[in-house]
């Protein structure tokens, strides 16, 4: 392992931990002392997601990082969430014990798990995963998770104060002369 601040190419390891699918290690170099940390990730077999007009394509995990993350952009979610999410899905690929992997299958994973985590990000997501054609599919998936899930998340903020809920108010109607 080269240091990441003089490049000399040995350390000694200080401390490790055990997280989530891999292994922290605290590092010193012997020539600078200076300490930094690695992980060690346990690398599976490769997996091909097989894409809708029949392509394969190798699975890579910052592709699917960077989609939900863009979903989840600017959402009250906790640190590390969307990381832990990106963590389920890719052990559940490979539990799925198959080498390739419909795009449709990781999609569906995804859709599943963001509804869980937040109704926000699943409609952003759910808008590019099933290329809404016009407004009104839009709107029947809205329809749908309001009448499947009348309350959102625990962890998500409420659109509205309780007092801020807009009133509908009628306009008078029009006297035609």
């Amino acid at each position: 392992m080269n240091c990441p601040f003089c490049g000399y190419n040995d350390s000694k390891v200080i401390d490790s931990r055990d997280v989530n699918d891999g292994i922290r290690r605290r590092r010193q170099c012997l020539r600078c002392d200076l300490r930094f940390t690695t992980y060690e990730r346990l690398q599976h077999a490769s997996l091909f997601v097989i894409k809708k007009d029949g392509r394969r394509e190798e699975f890579i995990r910052e592709k699917l990082l960077t989609g939900i993350r863009k979903a989840c952009d600017k959402r009250p979610l906790a640190a590390g969430a969307v990381v832990k999410l990106v963590d389920e899905i890719e052990g559940e690929l490979y539990q799925f014990g198959h080498a390739e992997v419909p795009s449709a299958h990781i999609g569906d994973l995804v859709m599943a798990k963001l509804k869980k985590l937040d109704h926000i990000a699943y409609l952003r997501f759910a808008s590019v995963y099933r290329e809404f054609a016009d407004i009104t599919t839009l709107k029947e998936e809205v329809d749908n998770l309001a009448s499947r899930a009348p309350s959102p998340p625990v962890d998500q903020l409420p659109l509205f104060k309780q007092e801020e809920l807009p009133v509908q108010i009628k306009a008078p109607r029009r006297v035609r002369r």
